[in-house]
């Protein structure tokens, strides 16, 4: 039976309580991680895996703690929990095995090591919990104390609502109630694993309400507006629960929850958010070719990150987007005030993130000293718009705080925490003492050497040194009869004697020590001044904010002076939606300005329906996402790209664009499509905004028709939201005819020969040909695929102008029989149809049955020839 070693027993104790994490078991100067955990790290972070000598067996892969921070950042973007596990007490004076303990848990929505994050982006841990027929959803950022909550209605579709939330928020990590976990395990596993988010099932906690008015210490969560919200409470609670559990005791910086109106904001589901690329969601497609893209050229990682929230967020608040558009307003105009102002702003760093660190205890000095240039910045643009109320901060607070860390902390202060330096001169009189002594200690020992011998007239006396008994001074016999009273008899030589005195000892001590006594104390002066700076939390806070907003909107300034956006006037819900001139933000700046052709579009209360025909490839998609682009763009307070707007709010943008197969769910292009379009049935109301693009084409011809003209028909007459319908069915311009607010309108197309120009243009009317033959030539088909397309497509031109003649056109349907002579003469037509394929038929056996290795050129010309001749 082999016995455990007492640090191998401890080991199996602390990983015992920490099962389902990889354990960084600290020894010395390194992390040692066993058994399973070692093989997991040494796979996944390419370290080599051996084994202890008094453990032979044992797999152990360690890291040195000082580069720990990178390793555990790679083990959590896989997914993995890491637990630290640190000695806490200290080796030199403990006798036996060293107490050591789990100081914190590090999961992918926890992480406090903001080097390993996306300065641009939230991490955010999420929580969803459902109640009755509402689901809450809460979720935090642990950097920055970011927490929000909000509800949804447990309706038919509530997991594609919830699905698009997701994707909105884009958390890292989800906790999801143990009941509610089992009822969409199957939906969430299959979207968070496409997006490398983990989810994992957590227990309710038992009263929720009142684990947040202690948290929060509040009377009651009326003052988040949360009063009442058990589903949204319970969210907020097992986040917070799980966190705090995870911080072993650390204090966490959420310090407020804000409550999501639904109703204040646009719904932007999670097939508008992808199809209209607002932002990035694809790591490996990156930012470029999103409105994000477009619109960010903030100075501050805070400015981008509120971007990000607003762009998410568009608001339905009237008086709130007017108050951003004066603002962007107010820097548009005041070219050089805005240019001042991005110029300081380029000079403050994440306060956010680092009051995020302060309060978790993770800053170090560079930190303080970022947080010190930051203010300084803060405050001149304070006094740049000292007359303005756009940026309001607590000057006289953060003045205190930039005068401490000034006064404070070393300009040259090193990123460790723990081995001096971080504290400047002058500051604290201990410490000024203790670096003397270590700079100058040779210099003071000489001076009491040379005192010495002048109090005792011993010119031969000596100070030495020797690691048993420190610091002495060194008389010889001859001179033992001069030795002072004072002086105590430390060791008795051959030759001599060995002395001390009492401030010989005393200075002995501050040298040896020294280096030990100022990183202590450094590090604890350090602590101090943290505490002292954590006290003026709401006001650095307030600071953050401030920074982030006066960012964007002369950011968002900036923008539209460098685009050519205009300032679009801002209407209540259901009124007209006029754009002038319209551009699509993104596609204009992948292609040029120049190249972009500019449309307009008005959707009324006569005319809110427009049914756009074209062909392919001529910019009916692109027509309609600008719209929905530019709606976005204007309710988030921003200017928009066109010559003049006004813009009634929509409280919903719902788009459904593009055919593809779902690989994921494993629904087909049509299932897929059908499945999107309920939901925009089901949820839009009539100051909603739609894009329909080519509904029905994922069937057959007949029923596409059918269900086109039905959905038209039910969305103009029921829902009555503005909607724009893209089809390539031109028998849908016909119901122009029948609904009142319907107007057909189609994308200009020049013919020249056989040759097509897109001409991008918007116009009035229907078109009448779909030009799918020559938009395949500009593909690049090959010659002979489009010549037999073409020989088709006269067939049943045939056919459709031999029932035209027959038939007056407002009867022509597709469904039901043919009149007798018009089954006649349809039978003529595919007769030659036939007759023309079996033509080919028999030229494609000849084709079929040559052997061109064995032809020569001559041979290979004249059973063309012949091909030829049977196919005339």
């Amino acid at each position: 039976m082999i016995i455990d070693t007492p640090l191998m027993s401890q080991y199996k104790e602390i990983k015992k309580q920490n099962k389902d994490n990889i354990l960084f078991f600290r020894l010395g100067d390194f992390y040692e991680m066993f058994f399973e955990d070692a093989v997991i790290v040494s796979k996944e972070l390419g370290l080599t895996l051996t084994s202890r000598n008094r453990e032979k067996g044992v797999p152990m892969a360690g890291i040195p703690y000082h580069s720990a921070t990178g390793y555990i950042g790679k083990l959590v973007a896989k997914g993995y929990k890491v637990a630290i596990c640190e000695q806490v007490e200290d080796p030199k004076s403990t006798k036996g095995i060293v107490k050591r303990e789990v100081v914190r848990v590090i999961t992918p929505g926890t992480i406090i090591d903001t080097e390993f994050l996306d300065e641009k982006n939230n991490n955010y841990l999420m929580g969803i919990v459902m109640k009755k027929s509402v689901i809450g959803i809460a979720y935090v950022d642990i950097t920055t104390g970011e927490a929000i909550a909000s509800e949804i209605e447990k309706t038919d579709d509530y997991i594609y609502r919830l699905l698009g939330e997701i994707n909105k928020v884009f958390p890292r990590e989800i906790l999801v109630d143990t009941d509610f976990y089992e009822v969409v395990k199957g939906e969430l596993q299959q979207f968070t694993q496409l997006n490398e988010i983990t989810v994992n099932p957590y227990n309710r906690l038992k009263n929720s309400e009142k684990f947040l008015e202690e948290y929060f210490k509040v009377i009651s969560l009326e003052s988040f507006n949360m009063k009442g919200k058990e589903a949204s409470i319970e969210a907020t609670a097992i986040i917070l629960d799980y966190t705090i559990a995870l911080q072993k005791g650390h204090e966490i910086p959420i310090e407020r929850v804000k409550f999501l109106e639904n109703k204040s904001i646009m719904e932007l589901n999670l097939t508008t958010q992808r199809n209209l690329d607002i932002i990035a969601t694809n790591k490996e497609k990156g930012i470029v070719g999103t409105l994000e893209w477009v619109l960010d050229s903030c100075n501050t990682s805070m400015g981008s990150r509120l971007l990000k929230r607003y762009l998410k967020n568009p608001s339905t608040c009237r008086d709130e987007i007017i108050k951003r558009q004066n603002d962007v307003e107010f820097f548009y105009s005041d070219v050089l005030k805005r240019e001042e102002i991005r110029e300081h702003l380029k000079n403050i760093y994440d306060v956010e993130r680092i009051l995020g660190k302060l309060i978790l205890g993770t800053e170090n000095g560079k930190d303080l000293l970022a947080l010190k240039d930051s203010i300084r910045s803060g405050i001149e643009i304070e006094q740049i718009l000292n007359k303005d109320s756009i940026f309001k901060i607590d000057t006289e607070i953060l003045t205190e705080i930039y005068r401490l860390i000034d006064s404070s902390i070393s300009p040259e202060a090193p990123f460790s925490i723990r081995e001096g330096g971080i504290i400047k001169a002058g500051y604290s009189e201990e410490l000024d003492e203790l670096n003397d002594i270590s700079k100058n200690g040779k210099n003071t020992i000489l001076e009491i050497e040379n005192r010495e011998r002048e109090r005792t007239g011993i010119k031969g006396l000596k100070i030495k040194f020797n690691k048993v008994f420190g610091y002495f001074i060194e008389i010889t016999k001859a001179n033992i009869n001069l030795v002072p009273a004072d002086y105590i008899r430390k060791q008795t030589l051959a030759n001599a004697e060995r002395y001390i005195v009492e401030d010989l000892k005393i200075y002995e001590e501050k040298i040896l020590h020294a280096k030990e006594k100022i990183e202590s104390l450094e590090y604890m002066l350090f602590k101090q001044i943290s505490e002292e700076i954590k006290k003026y939390r709401d006001s650095l806070s307030k600071l953050a904010y401030e920074i982030a907003y006066i960012d964007l909107m002369s950011n968002l300034a900036h923008i539209a002076i460098k685009n050519s956006y205009v300032k679009p006037e801002i209407l209540e819900f259901g009124e007209d939606i006029e754009i002038v001139g319209g551009r699509h933000p993104i596609v204009e700046e992948l292609v040029g300005r120049d190249n972009f052709i500019k449309n307009s579009v008005i959707l009324d209360r006569d005319k809110n329906f427009i049914i756009l025909t074209g062909p392919n490839m001529a910019g009916k998609s692109t027509y309609m996402k600008q719209i929905a682009l530019i709606l976005i763009m204007a309710q988030m307070g921003s200017y928009i790209p066109a010559e003049y707007a006004r813009i009634g709010m929509v409280d919903k943008v719902f788009t459904r664009v593009g055919a593809n197969d779902d690989l994921v769910t494993g629904q087909s292009t049509f299932m897929l499509e059908m499945s999107e379009v309920a939901n925009i049935v089901n949820s839009a109301t009539k100051n909603s905004f739609i894009i329909l693009d080519e509904i029905g084409r994922g069937t057959s011809t007949f029923d596409g028709i059918s269900i086109a003209t039905a959905i038209t028909e039910y969305i103009h007459d029921k829902l009555e939201a503005k909607t724009l319908f893209a089809t390539h069915y031109h028998e849908l311009t016909q119901l122009e005819m029948k609904l009142s607010r319907a107007i057909n309108f189609r994308i200009e197309v020049k013919e020249e020969g056989k040759e097509i120009i897109f001409l991008r243009e918007i116009v009035r009317g229907g078109a009448d040909k779909s030009y799918g033959i020559e938009v395949a030539r500009l593909a690049g088909l090959p010659k002979q695929i489009l010549i037999r397309a073409e020989e088709i497509l006269r067939i049943l031109e045939n056919r459709k102008m031999i029932i035209e003649k027959n038939v007056k056109k407002e009867q022509l349907i597709l469904f039901g029989e043919l009149p007798e002579e018009l089954k006649k003469e349809n039978k003529k037509v595919v007769e030659k149809s036939n007759e023309l394929e079996g033509k080919e038929r028999i030229a494609l056996r000849v084709i079929k049955e040559l052997e061109l290795d064995r032809m020569t050129p001559m041979d290979a010309f004249l059973k063309l020839n012949e091909i030829k001749r049977i196919l005339n």
